[in-house]
């Protein structure tokens, strides 16, 4: 069973400069959004990142949401919480498969997100991984984001040779002799 399982956890990561995370939540389950979220404000006030909140209606517009804010507005990285509790139908799998896939579509594109939407078969799942005494999976969800922003600054400014100019370097431009000579 998972629930007795040990495992590694990094450490958060240390910023320079400060860090601003934008939380977005589905309180569809209001109990167990607000759990995950005490967990993921705790985790990115430890490590002294600003988070701001909004909501919306549910799983399916948290990428959306997301999206938006990352094109729109001057966030670092994003939590996504939310919680998906199996029905009797195959809605479920639609919310728990396009939400997840949304957001991975985000993070393809370069975007720091950290995924803490539960997709459980009941409410009990949800509320042992909601709550930040618990598994704390709104806190994953936060220092997953933290990680990626980390990476993102670590890499941010690095480009690439292009082509076969080599990395850093400038080469001639044949032509006239007015104007730049070299790019």
């Amino acid at each position: 069973m998972a629930g007795t399982e040990t495992h590694y956890v990094l450490d958060l990561p240390q910023f320079d400069k400060p860090v601003r995370l934008l939380i977005v939540v589905a309180p569809y389950y209001k109990d167990i959004a607000d759990n995950l979220v005490a967990g993921a404000r705790a985790v990115a006030e430890k490590a002294g990142a600003v988070a701001d909140l909004i909501e919306v209606p549910g799983a399916l517009e948290i990428p959306t949401a997301i999206g938006m804010a990352s094109r729109m507005a001057d966030y670092d990285g994003f939590v996504a919480l939310g919680c998906v509790i199996r029905g009797e139908t195959t809605h479920y799998d639609t919310v728990c498969n396009d939400s997840s896939r949304g957001l991975t579509l985000l993070g393809l594109q370069g975007v720091a997100i950290g995924n803490g939407i539960l997709t459980v078969e009941n409410r009990k799942q949800a509320e042992v991984r909601a709550d930040p005494a618990d598994m704390d999976k709104g806190g994953g969800a936060a220092a997953a984001a933290l990680h990626l922003i980390a990476l993102s600054r670590k890499w941010a400014g690095r480009t690439k040779g292009i082509g076969f100019k080599p990395q850093g370097e400038s080469f001639r431009i044949a032509g006239e002799t007015e104007g730049p000579t070299t790019a």
